[in-house]
């Protein structure tokens, strides 16, 4: 069979990862999920779980220098576009998102693991610290939705249309707008394009978690022109609500041009918060 569009475009930035960068299919009772591992086998691991249509894929810009340091796990979602499938126990809530997570890591033979979350990626991190502490030794949140604050109506508006019906044209206008001067990488918006219009995608979403109750060392890196929300009142939501917590703006940075578009910030920070 013919490869399809997606799959073209998932292998050309598949081949922008380190060349060291091993693909894995673990076993979990949902179905075998993709990761790409990269970096010093006993370095110390650190899970990347990306936003929405993003894929796993969407780290690679990243990977090189979180590589070097620490054996960097970046994985493709359940119920998302990607190569990770969906067969056996059905997805149906947050629930059994965080029941995946424990079956992956431990499929990654990962007892602990630095966490670090995009987007919709950073609202999964966030449910999983809180369920299962004593596997996340710190956190960081990048640009979180549903964490804090809600979506900005305006963003909603422009989204709607996406979910109603999706085009290829309608995603590609709709990240233009949202990454406005940052420019993020081609083959990666055509690979996010085609994602976000991907058959059978199902996407699970639920409650905000109770971010007060988390007790996990906390880095959170905000987009100083966020369109999914307002960056300043969600920096001094989390400053009131985990006082502890270390909370960055991004100079510059937008919702959806992290985490590939000045990744050298993104990462030092990490590094730095991550020790």
């Amino acid at each position: 069979m013919p490869a399809s569009a997606f799959d073209l475009a998932y292998d050309e930035l598949r081949a922008r990862w380190p060349e060291s960068t091993e693909e894995r299919d673990v076993d979990t009772p949902y179905g075998p999920t993709r990761v790409h591992v990269h970096g010093p086998a006993d370095g110390p691991p650190l899970v990347l779980l990306p936003g929405g249509s993003a894929t796993g894929l969407v780290w690679f810009a990243n990977a090189p220098a979180l590589g070097a340091r620490y054996r960097v796990h970046a994985v493709d979602l359940l119920g998302d576009a990607g190569r990770t499938e969906r067969r056996g126990r059905p997805l149906r809530n947050a629930d059994d998102l965080t029941a995946w997570l424990d079956a992956l890591l431990d499929g990654l033979a990962l007892t602990r693991t630095h966490l670090c979350g995009h987007s919709y990626g950073a609202w999964l991190a966030t449910r999983y610290a809180l369920h299962a502490p004593e596997r996340v030794d710190r956190l960081a949140l990048v640009d979180p939705t549903q964490v804090f604050a809600g979506f900005r109506p305006g963003y909603l508006l422009r989204a709607l249309p996406l979910l109603i019906r999706p085009s290829e044209a309608r995603v590609r206008a709709f990240l233009a707008r949202e990454t406005a001067g940052t420019r993020p990488d081609e083959a990666w918006q055509r690979l996010y394009a085609l994602a976000a219009t991907a058959p059978g995608r199902k996407l699970v979403t639920g409650r905000r978690p109770r971010a007060a109750d988390l007790r996990t060392p906390l880095l959170v890196l905000l987009a100083e022109h966020s369109r999914a929300h307002r960056a300043a009142e969600v920096a001094e939501r989390v400053r009131r609500t985990l006082p502890e917590a270390e909370v960055v703006l991004l100079p510059g940075a937008t919702h959806h041009s992290l985490p590939l578009a000045g990744p050298e910030r993104l990462d030092a920070r990490l590094l730095a918060f991550l020790g």
